[in-house]
């Protein structure tokens, strides 16, 4: 493959734009940056400006990605019904009015067994550490199970001060009677700050959510433009919708011994993008597992990574993919640098 160029032009870093509903023009806030005022001066929003972080946390497979996305209004995070999935924090950027909340999606709290796991569970815990908010996802149909016990017992000794609400999601899955239950049961092991009903696919309760936490972010400046959706280098979004493919595509642990990486990235003249990425697998036999039957396989997932982009980047995409088998891609630093996780499981960044 062609070797990535050191153009800093090639990094497309920190350039995630979206396109939120403004809100009326108002007079220029005091509390807003310049950088963030529209071009005619004026503000987005009136009153003074809030910005703080929210952390998502609970179990794996409860919905944080499909919330982060659901706040955000765009695909930022990739989601897929087999559990840890999000390896690594991501960063959604939602506003709401003055406020602009920071949602950082973390990998779910389990017991961790290999490296990998403890790298992704130290990232979960660095990210509730790090907000103003955060909310526990708890999944209405399985209720408070060991993990959510967990968790709690966690959070009495980690989160002694930010608020903490409680999200019971995916509500259309039991009867109203167990939801209330289940409220009560939760309540009486913490004193949440809110209790919402939520269902992060469907959307129900999630605009009174957003309402909330826009009110209990701290009074601040922003700390992104307006515009931005997420803080995320492109290549490495790009490169999570290639595994969400891969992990939709591919069964049983396969996908848990695999992981993607955005080699090289080229903006050309004509507005189109070429992106060449390679995917590591441990063992020769899962090469040929992801390659497919005559190519069928990584040709498939390649066509579906693509689409995802071109709509996400709004520009048409080239995509290339490679197999390469990297025997302990999982002991190797370099590689938990590149998905943004510590290697010795101490913090996540």
């Amino acid at each position: 493959m062609t070797p990535e160029s050191n153009d800093p032009s090639n990094d497309p870093t920190h350039d995630l734009s979206g396109s939120p509903a403004g809100e009326p023009r108002g007079e220029p806030s005091p509390d807003l940056p310049e950088a963030l005022l529209r071009e005619d001066g004026t503000a987005p929003h009136e009153g003074p400006t809030r910005c703080g972080f929210v952390a998502l946390i609970g179990e794996p497979n409860a919905g944080k990605s499909t919330l982060l996305n659901r706040m955000v209004g765009a695909k930022v995070s990739i989601v897929t019904h087999k559990v840890q999935t999000t390896r690594t924090r991501i960063r959604g950027l939602a506003l709401e009015g003055a406020s602009q909340i920071v949602f950082i999606d973390t990998p779910g709290l389990f017991r961790p067994r290999r490296r990998l796991d403890r790298a992704m569970v130290a990232a979960a815990w660095t990210g509730a550490d790090d907000a103003d908010v955060i909310c526990l996802l708890v999944e209405a149909h399985r209720g408070l199970t060991e993990g959510v016990e967990e968790i709690l017992k966690a959070l009495d000794e980690r989160a002694p001060r930010a608020p903490v609400a409680l999200l019971i999601n995916k509500i259309d899955r039991v009867r109203p009677e167990a939801l209330l239950t289940l409220a009560e049961t939760l309540n009486a092991r913490r004193d949440f700050a809110r209790t919402f009903m939520i269902s992060a696919e469907k959307g129900q309760g999630c605009a009174d959510l957003k309402r909330w936490l826009a009110a209990e972010v701290p009074v601040g400046p922003w700390h992104y433009p307006e515009d931005q959706i997420a803080d995320l280098p492109l290549r490495v979004i790009a490169a999570e919708f290639t595994r969400e493919k891969l992990t939709q595509r591919l069964h049983q642990e396969l996908p848990y011994q695999l992981t993607v990486e955005t080699e090289a990235w080229e903006d050309r003249k004509d507005g189109s993008t070429v992106i060449r990425q390679i995917v590591y697998v441990g063992r020769e036999g899962h090469r040929g597992i992801v390659l497919g039957k005559k190519g069928e396989t990584i040709k498939a997932v390649g066509s579906a990574a693509r689409a995802d982009l071109r709509t996400f980047l709004d520009r048409d995409v080239h995509l290339f993919l490679e197999v390469k088998v990297r025997p302990e891609w999982e002991n190797e630093r370099e590689r938990y640098d590149q998905m943004g996780l510590d290697y010795d499981g101490r913090k996540g960044r």
